[in-house]
């Protein structure tokens, strides 16, 4: 297993740093230093000393040629530092023996080398989001954060860049066209460590994702390998350069871990390990197929799990990246309060966690929540998108290996910051291989139809695509449907109107739709409707810790009344104006997602006389084409919430 990335040695980090300390300082004072001049007494660390700070004849001073600044994997190291350059300089006259004894006491003195800072930078939710104002305005592209995550690598040269989650999947098409490799490719470009697996890697199923860290091209896929050479091997796709990372998912038949559970990184002696995981409910959220043959354990149980084994390797400090989160009020510098699985999980982890980075819900917070002890553990997420990244400094006792404190903050990349250079190229290449099937127009709208759910859970777009998706199947060849729903998760943009006509383009519609599922068609009976419908609210009937009111389509409408106890919600339905019968059987049309029990739908399984149909897509592309007068968003009236 390669989950060992390590630092450069020591020596070459200090070396670099005191070379550029030397340089600079002698810029600044060729023209104004006198040899033997004191500038001061010497400080190391927060300790003064009594010994002038003289300027050497290189019109260095003491202080700047010790350079207690700089990092320093132990005391034992900085003092051994001190010892051969206080002796040189004593050689050379410039320090006394009297003097060179005191800076050596100083510096056991001053507890540099005891702590050893570690920049994390950390991001979740990229979600392919590699090109500037692709799916919404507010997203900078990769390259812009690829300036960012630059910006904060050069404060710190111990530093480890780790992700979340649901790096690829959902993402538009500039990255999904190309079968998500052109995100991986960036992300090697901008050299991060580890990702941990989130639901959207298991997208394309296990298979697919092992494809993606190993390399080689889809079997396929005519988009695949079409990479510039400098990211392809040996002319295909080369692979991740970083570790996915799967503490939780295991393979039923043989037990071991879909991916490594933890990576280590080594800092000048001080290891930091990333335990990497998904939710446990990602089976419920992504097609069953995408998943069949995997195990998903307990989130907190399997850090636990891991403890032990990371103290008998000498490893103090710990950090989760985890695939689920929480909901938090407060804005990026603030977290009033924080809601949500992540709460659960975090009371349940082992204190020997120091940092949990977390992800899921798109928000962006940094919290403290108690662990299984009582004590504080800071929890941090970046939203989504690339928007924000985590800039986090973790502070290590080098006697103990452990961390002794942890301050965060998460901050915006901005959509005017400069691009980086280094990624540009590789952003445009795949942009202009995108452009024609991107910009082939497939129909109009009025007006933006936009996702953006009302008081009931319902909205427009979602009424456009049940819609679509009930006239790609009500016809006799194919299904007979009579009502279509469709899950809210799967609808990933607002559908823009551009001027001056409002013309969508496929670029637009598969923003909005990017999964690929196909629709299926079944017989229900009122009674399974009912369950489907009662299925849809938080920790009813198995639904996880949020509300998936399905969308649906025209003629069809229900009232639920949420404060009622579970499976007693759903208070009327009706089709077509005539209320359903328990009894009857009615035809209905689902993606594959759902047809499979994704969003745990699990009565959808159930269906009998089962058809497939159209590429969800496709069936979208069909509704606007055969409505050449522009589909305008409805007045968003099939769900009724009652006070």
């Amino acid at each position: 297993m390669r989950n060992d990335r390590s630092t450069p040695p020591a020596s070459t980090c200090l070396a670099a740093v005191s070379l550029i300390a030397l340089l600079a300082a002698g810029a600044a004072r060729a023209e104004s230093c006198t040899p033997g001049s004191v500038a001061g007494t010497v400080t190391m660390g927060e300790l003064a000393t009594t010994v002038p700070n003289r300027f050497g004849a290189d019109c260095v001073t003491v202080d700047e040629r010790i350079g207690d600044e700089s990092p320093w994997g132990n005391q034992a190291a900085f003092l051994s530092h001190v010892g051969s350059v206080t002796l040189a300089m004593q050689r050379s006259r410039q320090l006394s023996a009297t003097e060179r004894a005191r800076l050596l006491i100083a510096a056991r003195q001053s507890g540099v080398g005891g702590t050893l800072k570690v920049k994390l930078i950390t991001f979740n939710d990229f979600h392919g989001n590699i090109k500037g104002g692709e799916g919404s305005a507010s997203n900078p592209g990769v390259a812009r954060f690829s300036t960012r995550i630059k910006e904060l690598k050069a404060a710190n040269p111990l530093h480890a860049v780790v992700s979340a989650g649901d790096m690829i999947g959902a993402s538009p098409l500039t990255s999904a066209l190309f079968k998500d490799e052109p995100t991986i490719e960036a992300m090697n470009r901008i050299g991060i460590d580890f990702n941990a697996v989130g639901n959207h890697e298991f997208d394309e199923g296990k298979d697919e994702l092992l494809r993606l860290q190993q390399g080689g091209n889809h079997p396929t896929d005519i988009y695949s390998g079409q990479g510039l050479p400098p990211d392809l091997k040996h002319g295909s796709f080369a692979g991740a350069r970083f570790r996915f990372l799967a503490a939780n998912v295991a393979e039923a038949s043989s037990g071991r871990t879909l991916f490594p559970a933890y990576g280590v990184k080594d800092f000048l002696g001080n290891k930091v390990a990333f335990i990497g995981m998904t939710l446990e409910g990602t089976p419920t959220i992504v097609s069953p197929s995408g998943v069949a043959g995997l195990n998903f354990a307990d989130e907190a149980d399997t850090v636990n799990a891991l403890i032990p084994q990371l103290r008998a390797r000498g490893i103090r400090s710990v950090v989760v990246l985890i695939h689920e989160g929480g909901i938090a009020t407060g804005g990026l510098t603030g977290c009033p309060g924080i809601s949500g699985p992540i709460v659960d999980i975090v009371n349940r982890l082992d204190a020997e966690v120091d940092l949990v980075v977390s992800g899921h819900t798109h928000q962006a917070y940094s919290c403290l929540i108690a662990n299984k002890q009582g004590q504080p553990v800071r929890v941090t997420s970046s939203g989504q998108y690339a928007r924000n990244l985590g800039d986090i400094d973790l502070t290590i006792d080098t006697r103990s290996k452990d961390v002794a404190a942890v301050s965060a903050s998460i901050l915006s990349t901005g959509t005017t910051t400069a691009e980086d250079p280094a990624l540009t190229d590789l952003v445009a290449h795949y942009d202009n291989l995108a452009a024609v099937p991107k910009a082939r127009v497939i129909g109009t709208i009025t007006a933006t139809i936009t996702r953006t759910a009302n008081a009931a859970g319902e909205s427009a777009l979602g009424d456009v695509i049940a819609d679509a998706q009930l006239d790609a199947t009500d016809d006799a060849g194919t299904g007979q449907a009579v009502v279509a729903f469709m899950n809210p998760g799967g609808i990933r943009a607002d559908l823009p109107f551009n001027p001056p006509n409002g013309e969508v383009t496929y670029g637009d519609a598969f923003t909005v739709q990017p999964f690929g599922n196909s629709l299926v068609t079944m017989t229900l009976s009122g009674a399974q409707i009912k369950t489907l419908l009662e299925t849809q609210f938080a920790g009813c009937n198995g639904q996880g810790g949020f509300n998936r009111i399905l969308q649906v389509s025209v003629g069809f409408s229900y009232a639920y009344t949420e404060g009622n106890a579970c499976n007693a919600r759903v208070t009327a339905m009706s089709l077509n104006g005539t209320a359903l019968n328990p009894a009857g059987s009615y035809r209905v049309t689902v993606n594959s997602f759902l047809a499979d029990g994704g969003d745990a739908f699990g009565v959808l399984v159930q269906g009998s006389d089962r058809l497939g149909g159209a590429v969800d897509l496709d069936a979208f592309e069909a509704y606007l084409l055969a409505n050449p007068g522009g589909v305008a968003p409805g007045p968003q009236n099939r769900i009724v919430k009652n006070d």
